[in-house]
């Protein structure tokens, strides 16, 4: 590839983002925010799914997909001691985690 401000720009960037990532206290609040936008994003589809009631099998069915997928990406590698997941896994997967308790909640308060 060649050496463009474009790509040289992208590649200063990238270096930046990981070694601001690289502190464990930054790379904790990307998760917990993710996990609680995961939580939102539960809250809301469901809110807006059952709203309408037109799509609702195709939205489970989208929602069951992505969240198997997930946990496919994730959990596929092996556990090694000292290997950490990389952040677009882990704020996934915390996404999806929220995602899923947000459903929970939500199918609670119609229970009741």
């Amino acid at each position: 590839m060649q050496r463009t401000r474009l790509t040289t720009l992208i590649e200063t960037l990238s270096n930046r983002f990981g070694r601001w990532v690289f502190n464990p206290w930054r790379r904790l609040s990307l998760v917990i925010i993710s996990l609680l936008f995961g939580n939102f994003f539960g809250t809301a589809i469901s809110t807006i799914a059952g709203q309408t009631a037109d799509f609702d099998v195709f939205i489970s069915a989208l929602l069951v997909l992505g969240v198997e997928g997930i946990s496919w990406l994730f959990y596929r590698r092996p556990r090694q001691p000292e290997a950490r997941p990389s952040l677009a896994l882990e704020v996934s997967n915390a996404f999806k985690l929220g995602l899923v308790y947000g459903l929970f909640v939500e199918a609670f308060k119609l229970g009741s």
